[in-house]
């Protein structure tokens, strides 16, 4: 077997697993830590790491005014707000219920490509979009979820940060970001905790010391700076450069499964039929928008 083919197996690992792995984790640690204060530590920690493995690998990190300034939105919109606001809602709801709303993400951006570009829907997207609209229905209509305190407003915030990523989606497609994806990825991470060490504050937040966490949620903390932020980002990145976007995409599908396996085992989480069936209708819809998509690639 060809290294080329075994740098490929490891990446889709890392995207299928540990990206699908990082709902858990988030839950875990959230339980624990103000939801801001978790964020801006992952982020900043792992920014940090990439810049000095960056410049022990000799890369630069000079970049200009207007990449300086595309980073910083492209860090709100997919990590400040996109994940920040995300990891506040899971205390709200059951990690494998967000990664499945999570999943409606290529819908979203269908729709948004729709509006901003104008362009046709085929046939086989619209198909994906009704079966995805079917399947948010069933989802958050369970009565079991529309008990559970603040699950609403925890389901509204979740959509609002999918709309962030898909705008910041549709953004980066188009700017100006530094050459190197790696660079793009610090300064987006460092910027991004800033931001939410900025709203942590404000909000209020008392920050705890990481000698007080329990060992759960310090072995969590890093799982996600060192899987969900730095290895699983970088195989996202080779793989979009090494085989087609519709095989990298697939993470869209898979992470979810992951999640409520993952959700289920360690925390209990109880999947129930109609979640079950609202999973298999969801990740039918986001299989035909996948499915349709040709050429330019919107990551």
């Amino acid at each position: 077997m060809k290294k080329q083919t075994y740098l490929i197996l490891i990446a889709f690992f890392s995207i299928y697993v540990f990206w699908g792995s990082t709902y858990l984790w988030n839950k875990i640690a959230v339980t624990e830590l103000p939801p801001f204060m978790l964020a801006s530590m992952r982020f900043t920690t792992a920014g940090a790491l990439i810049f000095l493995i960056a410049r022990g690998m000799g890369i630069s990190l000079k970049i200009t005014e207007r990449e300086f300034l595309n980073c910083l939105l492209a860090g709100f919109l997919f990590l400040g707000y996109g994940n920040g606001v995300f990891v506040w809602a899971l205390k709200y709801v059951d990690s494998s219920f967000g990664a499945l709303l999570a999943s409606t993400q290529p819908l979203v951006i269908l729709v948004l490509m729709r509006l901003w570009y104008r362009k046709a829907i085929k046939v086989k997207s619209m198909i994906g979009i009704a079966l995805g609209m079917i399947g948010m229905y069933v989802l958050v209509s369970q009565q079991e979820l529309q008990m559970q305190e603040g699950s609403t407003l925890g389901i509204i915030m979740i959509g609002t940060c999918i709309l962030s990523w898909g705008i910041g989606s549709l953004f980066v497609a188009e700017a100006k970001m530094p050459k190197n994806f790696f660079i793009t990825t610090g300064y987006q991470m460092i910027m991004a905790g800033v931001m939410l060490a900025v709203g942590s504050l404000i909000f209020g937040e008392t920050w705890i010391s990481p000698l007080d966490w329990t060992l759960k949620t310090q072995l969590s903390l890093l799982a996600l700076i060192l899987f969900g932020s730095i290895a699983a980002f970088t195989s996202f990145n080779y793989l979009l450069k090494t085989i087609s976007t519709e095989k990298v995409a697939t993470s869209a599908y898979i992470n979810p499964i992951v999640a409520i396996i993952l959700g289920s085992y360690f925390l209990d989480e109880v999947i129930t039929v109609q979640t079950g069936i609202a999973a298999a209708i969801l990740l039918t819809g986001v299989y035909f928008i996948n499915s349709a998509k040709k050429g330019k690639k919107y990551t």
